[in-house]
């Protein structure tokens, strides 16, 4: 719904702004006021082409605001006397396309502006549907439900297409690539083995030397070897630790090195009794590693990758061995569920004629209230084989005849200005309850009509406003008077360039509104009177 509208250097308005609410509003004024331009810039804000000319004379820019209570909150667009457009929604930037998108389920403009969804076709199968809710509910459900599964299977059949149509040649390579895996054999952590037990070969002598040397140091063939001389000044400094602290401290570090170098002489042993070495060993030693490295720069830079390399291809191959048999079973169940969707759809297609009939009567009836006495609206209905889609295969089209002997036609082609207005008037009063639109603004809606047909103008577009805001432009009473809120336009052409304001009135003052429509300038006794007893009329 609109809150706020607020104009500033746009066309004859200077600077105005006015409130806006829930219910029936009407706009009215002397002709050339500057009505329409209301609706102007209505339709501007939210999305209809711009011109510079509506840029008000010595404006640099026109700006329009609306205050919406949705989201978004805040539509603006703003024209420079250049050309320049420029659109934001909520203070951000956005593109013209963006704008009109968020603003289409918010608001129609009936008229000669841009935006009446029921003008596009596109629009028509979701009201046909919204319309005959409590019947097509549950078909719709089940054709969605159909239309999930096709399209469910259909993407496996893709994905399995894409991903397991492997040609000769790749399943050649990689039966090679596991068989290299294989014959090699490689085992997690073995590279870092080998690569230390390599450094130890090519230094063995080197290696051998010293822990000789430190083995006889240690522990060889002495008086008193390194090992014993430690343990004998541990044993003797044991017998004093007790004595103080400091003296027990130097005995227990004596003790620790006793067993450090114990456990040094027990793994230099150990060493060196593995350090038989041949020639041969170290070439064997070289020649694995060498081939676990160019295994690991091939698949993946370590041995875990390679393996895992080696279960891909493993999976690939098992997959693509049974490509065919899977491809099959997936064409057969997307064939039955193809099926399924079919009969679903030809359920619901069926059901819809059905509603369609009772639109079309409905329609053609608000149409005969609205002076159209020979006018005829149609659904046309087709089916398409080959259209999968959520809401079934069925494309519709809203038609009408505009008079007797008149073909029908798509509504856009049908008329124009008021006529359109009414035409709409009488889709929105079937159909608007289910569309979901919070706001409808009718421009020229009683173009052409009096008397009875205007007074049920107002009674339709007064039923309607009891669940959306209405915002209408009118010169005849008796839609003014059905009202909730009543804005006046007013021009002052007393300044070097005419201005013009929207303000809403009240009370008296909507009375004498109301009476100049009935009366013109001149505001009559009697014209006072049947204003104030027709909008009490209106409102009871």
């Amino acid at each position: 719904m609109i809150d706020r509208i607020s104009i500033r250097d746009f066309a004859v308005i200077r600077e105005t702004e006015a409130e806006l609410y829930p219910g029936l509003s009407v706009i009215t004024g002397e002709t050339g006021s500057g009505k329409s331009v209301v609706i102007e810039a209505l339709s501007l804000a939210l999305g209809s082409r711009a011109d510079r000319t509506m840029v008000r004379v010595g404006a640099g820019k026109a700006r329009i605001d609306l205050v919406t209570s949705g989201s978004p909150g805040l539509f603006s667009r703003e024209i420079s006397a250049a050309g320049k457009s420029l659109a934001r929604m909520d203070g951000e930037i956005v593109t013209l396309a963006e704008l009109q998108k968020s603003a289409a389920p918010l608001v129609d403009i009936h008229g000669q502006y841009d935006h009446q969804s029921l003008l596009d076709p596109e629009t028509h199968i979701g009201v046909l549907d919204a319309f005959g809710t409590d019947h097509l509910k549950e078909p719709l459900l089940a054709v969605s439900s159909a239309y999930s599964a096709y399209r469910e299977t259909e993407k496996s059949l893709n994905e399995l297409l894409k991903s397991m149509s492997l040609s000769a040649r790749e399943t050649d390579y990689m039966k090679y690539e596991m068989k290299e895996i294989d014959e090699a054999k490689p085992i997690p952590g073995e590279d870092a083995e080998l690569s230390d037990r390599i450094a130890m070969m090519k230094g063995s002598e080197k290696i051998f030397a010293a822990l000789s040397k430190a083995r006889e140091l240690i522990d060889g063939d002495f008086e008193l070897p390194a090992l014993a001389a430690v343990g004998e000044a541990s044993d003797a400094l044991a017998g004093i630790g007790g004595l103080t602290e400091e003296l027990g401290a130097l005995a227990n570090a004596v003790k620790g090195a006793y067993y450090d170098i114990q456990e040094a002489s027990e793994q230099i042993r150990a060493i060196s009794e593995k350090m038989d070495f041949s020639p041969s060993d170290l070439d064997v030693a070289l020649s694995r590693l060498d081939l676990i490295d160019r295994l690991k720069s091939k698949y993946g830079g370590d041995i875990e990758r390679v393996l895992a390399h080696r279960d891909e291809c493993e999976s690939r191959l098992n997959r693509s061995e049974n490509f065919e048999t899977e491809k099959e079973q997936l064409e057969k169940e997307l064939s039955e569920k193809r099926e399924a969707y079919r009969s679903e759809a030809a359920i619901l297609s069926e059901l819809r004629q059905t509603i369609a009939a009772r639109l079309e009567k409905e329609i053609t009836e608000q149409l005969v209230d609205l002076n159209f006495m020979d006018a005829s609206f149609s659904v046309r209905l087709k089916t398409d084989e080959n259209l999968i889609a959520e809401r079934g295969n069925d494309i519709a089209e809203f038609l009408l005849s505009g008079g007797k002997g008149q073909p029908v036609m798509p509504l856009a082609s049908v008329a124009s200005g008021g006529e359109l207005s009414r035409i709409m008037l009488a889709l929105k009063s079937v159909t608007s309850e289910y569309d979901g639109i919070e706001t409808l603004i009718f421009d020229e809606i009683d173009s052409g009509i009096s008397g009875v047909t205007a007074a049920v103008v107002g009674e339709k577009l007064r039923k309607m406003s009891k669940k959306r805001q209405i915002i209408c432009i009118t010169h005849l009473p008796q839609i003014a008077a059905s009202a909730d809120h009543h804005y006046v336009i007013d021009k002052n052409t007393d300044g070097p360039v005419a201005e013009t304001t929207l303000s809403e009135v009240d009370g008296e003052a909507r009375i004498e509104a109301v009476a100049r429509l009935l009366g013109g300038r001149s505001l009559t006794d009697a014209a006072l009177k049947n204003a104030r007893e027709l909008i009490e009329i209106s409102s009871d």
